[in-house]
């Protein structure tokens, strides 16, 4: 039979939001919520006194299972590694023109990778690497898109400062040059591949 510390733990494992006291008071059915918190206290200290990797932290105004700061490092290296090697090629041409543009809209990218980049571009916000930043003041208002801080961790930058500089305009290799069809045909992902973006000088 769980006890109610365990069910506690159990709760903040699964919640993808911090949960509030009240919440855990009422899960527990509990007398009030002084009692849910000296349950997280409790469960608290039994993290703290066995040094794991993993904390009970209080933010938000709830509670929530978290890495301790230490640990970040590895959790770092991890998100970049997973990152590059599920990205297709087609997404990180079009995730390399919306860091160096942004804000960027759907249209400018189009211009540079020389195909329509609609399914690539939903495909980088699924994964939050982009987001929307706005509309641009031009005719039909297009979003305009720019990176997130879980693209900053996933590859492991402090801030856009941190980009490789580059020179003159971004252009994919194999479509420099050419004319860039206003019905491009639908982006065709080939799946993971190798270079990103080059440079014209």
């Amino acid at each position: 039979m769980p006890t109610p510390i365990d069910v506690v733990e159990a709760l903040l494992f699964a919640s993808d939001i911090p949960l509030e006291a009240e919440r855990i008071r009422e899960v527990l059915d509990l007398a009030d919520a002084a009692e849910a918190r000296g349950l997280v206290e409790e469960l608290r200290a039994r993290y703290t006194e066995a040094d794991r990797a993993l904390a009970i932290m209080e933010v938000g105004g709830g509670y929530r299972m978290a890495t301790r700061p230490e640990i970040a490092p590895w959790l770092v290296r991890l998100a970049r590694s997973r990152t590059k090697a599920r990205l297709s090629r087609p997404a990180v041409e079009t995730l390399a023109i919306v860091a160096y543009r942004q804000p960027v809209s759907r249209p400018e990218v189009d211009a540079v990778r020389g195909v329509n980049s609609d399914a690539v571009l939903e495909n980088l916000l699924e994964r939050r690497l982009i987001r929307v930043a706005g509309r641009k003041d031009a005719p039909g208002r297009p979003f305009l898109y720019e990176t997130t801080r879980e693209f900053l961790v996933a590859f492991g930058l402090r801030d856009l400062g941190d980009l490789p500089k580059v020179e003159g305009e971004l252009l994919v290799p194999e479509l420099a040059g050419a004319p860039v069809d206003g019905q491009a045909q639908a982006e065709q992902d080939p799946g993971p591949g190798g270079a990103g973006v080059a440079t014209s000088g």
